[in-house]
């Protein structure tokens, strides 16, 4: 449950697939547009799922269906990638003359 002033996400369908535009690739004319605002909570409590509306951090007041209280990255970038270890020496030795000033 979240409660007033919580740091919360919500969810937004801002098209439905039928109000898209006509000449977007049609694998994603068959999918709503959607978008995802993160801001404190105005309602008193809420339960995910529930409508609310929060306040962003620019101030704007937006309402959609609660996702996530207290929401986190949680994104990375991907796993190591040994050929890109094997590039940032090449590089390194090229710009600064040579594998010892790399």
């Amino acid at each position: 449950m979240a409660k007033k002033g919580d740091w919360v996400q919500i969810h937004i369908e801002v098209l439905k697939p039928s109000e898209r535009a006509a000449n977007i690739p049609e694998d994603t004319s068959h999918v709503p547009l959607e978008m995802w605002v993160k801001g404190n909570l105005i309602d008193e409590a809420a339960e995910i799922g529930d409508i609310v509306q929060i306040t962003t951090r620019t101030g704007r007041t937006v309402s959609g269906s609660l996702c996530a209280a207290f929401p986190c990255f949680i994104h990375s970038f991907g796993e190591y990638v040994p050929e890109l270890h094997r590039v940032d020496d090449m590089v390194k030795a090229i710009v600064f003359g040579g594998e010892n000033n790399a």
